[in-house]
């Protein structure tokens, strides 16, 4: 398994342990927006959020294995995933998408996304990244104690603040929070994407 690819393992645990917080009566609780890209850039009812979570995990094992959209289907994946029972279909698809990740061993290999080819360590660090701070704002909104723990925050520190002006200029990231000397790698990465740790 690549480097990326045991992050997202770290990554991904987070965020589905940030969707099991979201109880029946917060479906309707409304998010902030994650980012400030298009199309990511307003807030959303917590289902849809996982429901779109769901619908990301669910392609993760067909990227990974080289497959282009149009081979797989690109409805294939469309409807509700998550169905009568959210917490458990979520788990599930998320499981088999760590599996997946966890076979992979060629950094460069070759992914075609819906914009483009790239190579696996570059889709990792995407998923990576959405599925931290997912994790994390999720978790805050229910005032619940942010899941990104000390050795995923360092991992997504070191694997991103080289290119933190290319995330910034995507919308990803936000502009730094200056965090205190000596401060927790969970303060330090969310200071990096614009956010305070509480």
């Amino acid at each position: 398994m690549i480097h990326e690819a045991a992050v997202f393992q770290l990554a991904d645990l987070a965020a589905v342990h940030a969707f099991t917080l979201v109880g029946a009566e917060d479906m309707d609780s409304v998010l902030p927006p994650l980012f400030d890209m298009p199309g990511a850039d307003q807030p959303r009812p917590l289902r849809e959020v996982l429901a779109h979570a769901a619908y990301d995990e669910a392609w993760i094992p067909d990227m990974l294995a080289g497959r282009t959209m149009d081979e797989v289907g690109r409805d294939t994946y469309d409807g509700d995933l998550l169905g009568d029972d959210p917490h458990g279909n979520i788990a599930r698809i998320a499981e088999r998408a760590r599996a997946a990740a966890a076979r992979v061993t060629d950094r460069d290999a070759v992914v075609h996304c819906g914009y483009g080819d790239v190579p696996a360590w570059d889709y990792f660090w995407q998923l990576n990244v959405a599925r931290t701070l997912a994790a994390h704002d999720i978790a805050r909104h229910l005032g619940a104690e942010s899941p990104v723990s000390e050795e995923l925050a360092k991992a997504m520190w070191e694997g991103t603040a080289p290119a933190a002006d290319m995330w910034r200029s995507f919308g990803i990231y936000r502009e730094e929070v200056p965090v205190r000397d000596g401060a927790s790698w969970r303060a330090r990465y969310l200071g990096l994407t614009g956010r305070k740790e509480s």
